[in-house]
This record gives C-alpha cells, sequence and structure tokens, in this order.
C-alpha cells in the first residue's frame, strides 16, 4: 500500500495537472516566460561574472531577446504572410497540376500491378486517411482554441517578456527557495536529478533551437535561390518544425518536391530543390546535431514525438510548450527507477544484496 507520503506527491501532481487543464490559456505566457528566462540564464550570468549587477545584466539581455525577436517580425514575418497568401490563392491550380503529373505514374502502376490493385491501395488509403485527417484537426483546434485564441498572441508579447525578466532577475532566490523547500531526508537526491534534468533540457533546447534555426535559414534561402516558388515560406517552416524529429525534414521535403512538380517543366528544377534537402540534412546529421546537440541529451526522437502530440492534444499549445520538459523530467525518473530497480532485492533476488552476487545474471 502507498504510504502517507506518496499519497501526498499524487495529490500534488493531480492538483498540477487539473491546473494545467484548466487554466492553459492563462498559463501560456507564464510558461513562455519561465522558457525564455531558462534559455537566457546563462547569458545573465555570464555578464554577471563580468561585473555587472543581476538586474542591469538581466535587463540587457532582456532587451537584446526582444529587440531580436522584433526584429525578426518586422523583417520575416511580411514576406512569409505574403507567400502563404499567395500559396492559398493557388492552391487550387497546384493541386490541379499535381494530379496532372502524377496521372501517368499512376496509368504506369495500373499496368504494372495486378489488376484491382490501384483501387485496393486508394481504398485503404482514404480509410486510414479519414480518421487520421479528423484526428489532426482535433489537434489543431485544441492548439488554436487552447493558446492562440482568447488573445493569447496579445499575452505572449506583452506578458512573456516581463515575466522572462523578472525570473532572470530573481533566478538565483528562487531556486534557493525552491531548494530550502525539499524534504531534508530526500534532498541530495532530488538534487542529483534536477542536475540530470537540467544537462537533458539544456542539451536539447537550446542546441535544437539553433539547430532550428541554421535549417530555417538554410532551407529558406536555398529553396529561394533554386527558384521554388514560397521557398523562403516553406524553407522556414522546414527548420522550425525540424524540432520534431524527422518529421519536420518529411514534411518540407513533400511539400518542397510536390511545389516543385507543377511549377517546373523539367526534371532539372525538381532535383534541385531535393539537392536543398539532401544537403541540410547531411548538414544536420553530419555537422549541426552532433556539435550542437550532441548525444548526451537521452530523449529519444520517438519519445519526443510522441510527448508532443500527446502535450498538444491534451493541454493545447501550452500543452506543446511544456511537452519536452516533461518528456525530459519522466526520461530522468525513469532512469533513476531503472538503476534502484537494478540494485534491489527484486532485480538480484530476495536473498541477494548488492555485494554478495549470489543471483546475480551471468
Amino acid at each position: 500500500m502507498l504510504g502517507s507520503h506518496a499519497w501526498f506527491w499524487l495529490a500534488v501532481l493531480a492538483a498540477f495537472v487539473l491546473a494545467l487543464y484548466e487554466l492553459g490559456a492563462v498559463l501560456t505566457p507564464f510558461v513562455a516566460g519561465m522558457a525564455v528566462a531558462y534559455l537566457l540564464n546563462p547569458l545573465v550570468e555570464r555578464l554577471e561574472g563580468r561585473g555587472l549587477s543581476r538586474t542591469w545584466a538581466t535587463a540587457l539581455v532582456t532587451f537584446g531577446f526582444c529587440l531580436v525577436v522584433a526584429a525578426a517580425l518586422v523583417l520575416v514575418v511580411p514576406v512569409l504572410a505574403g507567400q502563404l497568401a499567395g500559396f492559398a490563392r493557388r492552391l487550387p491550380q497546384y493541386a490541379e497540376a499535381l494530379r496532372g503529373r502524377v496521372a501517368p505514374l499512376i496509368e504506369l502502376a495500373r499496368e504494372a500491378l495486378p489488376p484491382g490493385t490501384i483501387e485496393k491501395l486508394q481504398a485503404a488509403a482514404m480509410d486510414y486517411a479519414a480518421p487520421a485527417a479528423n484526428w489532426l484537426a482535433q489537434v489543431l483546434l485544441k492548439i488554436i482554441g487552447g493558446g492562440v485564441a482568447l488573445a493569447s498572441l496579445l499575452s505572449l508579447a506583452v506578458i512573456t517578456p516581463v515575466i522572462a525578466f523578472y525570473l532572470l532577475r530573481d533566478w538565483k532566490r528562487i531556486v534557493a527557495r525552491v531548494d530550502s523547500l525539499l524534504p531534508r531526508g530526500q534532498a541530495e537526491t532530488v538534487r542529483a536529478q534536477v542536475r540530470a534534468v537540467d544537462r537533458t533540457l539544456a542539451g536539447f533546447l537550446r542546441g535544437q533551437a539553433m539547430v532550428c534555426l541554421t535549417l530555417g535559414c538554410f532551407y529558406g534561402v536555398g529553396l529561394s535561390l533554386v527558384g521554388l516558388d514560397f521557398g523562403l515560406a516553406v524553407g522556414m517552416a522546414t527548420g522550425f518544425v525540424s524540432f520534431v524529429p524527422y518529421f519536420g525534414m518529411a514534411m518540407g521535403l513533400v511539400v518542397g518536391l510536390s511545389l516543385a512538380l507543377v511549377q517546373f517543366a523539367t526534371w532539372h528544377g525538381v532535383a534541385l530543390v531535393a539537392a536543398v534537402f539532401a544537403v541540410g540534412q547531411f548538414l544536420e546529421g553530419n555537422f549541426l546535431t552532433p556539435r550542437l546537440v550532441g548525444d548526451r541529451v537521452g530523449l529519444h526522437p520517438a519519445w519526443i514525438i510522441f510527448a508532443l502530440l500527446a502535450g498538444g492534444a491534451l493541454f493545447g499549445f501550452l500543452g506543446i510548450l511544456i511537452a519536452v520538459p516533461v518528456a525530459a523530467v519522466i526520461g530522468v525518473g525513469v532512469r533513476f527507477a531503472i538503476a534502484r530497480y537494478l540494485e534491489s532485492p527484486y532485480y538480484l533476488g530476495r536473498s541477494g544484496g548488492a555485494g554478495d552476487g549470489g543471483d546475480r545474471p551471468g
């Protein structure tokens, strides 16, 4: 049976989940501010180490962050908005042109495959596509309804920098206060696990942010240079979604090649678009991810994808914000539990101990 301590922490966890569910739209700018503060804290500490006061270092870093974000929005968003609007207007033309390019290939496949195979494949695809599209639409509605509507864009723009500033300024005092509330008997164990979570998050969030930004710029510039319509929008979206392993690149490749098929009269342009994605994937796999993220993160790609989908489905945009941190905490907790299990009599044998090795597997 569970002890009183276990019931207490389960009640705290349940209250936390309930608060996230009920107050998701309100909590979104606060969670975003916490994420910004966490990402910028090393820079503030570096400036503080060079003699600046914590308040001045926080003010400079927060102002610089807001300036960079504002400049990016002013320079990039109008271009992206124009390209997305143009893409929406021309989407029916693209769909018709793509159907014309793919129709000969379908006829060739119909002649090569046994009779009725194409029809069976189309029916199976429709059977799976309808539920998948419905599920995706529900998730997107949950994300938009829970995070972007209800004036969340305004609150993100106004409240997030304020929250980030105060959290950065008082970061050390907050950490010290939380540390003082830890159960004394388990304080050192909790600190060790928090350090492990911090290493995981720092490696993934800060490193992956640089990877996504670099890939977005590379794909956007590369696709624009090869002459792909809406290349900047496709490239930036591909880089932004690259924090979801494999999905970002696959999405960008499908969209980019589809646009290339309907835009270019020859296969030369299609090959150039494919080459841009191939070079980007090579750079990501061999240089960007190993150097900026490394192998110390400990978050499996499948676990990240599941966490993002589950977070978005349960809590909307807020769920996406907290998905990776929660996944990191759970991952560290699972590894800690497995390590304890491997040292316990349940693994070694009831009569075995850590030192006798009597029932230890060979």
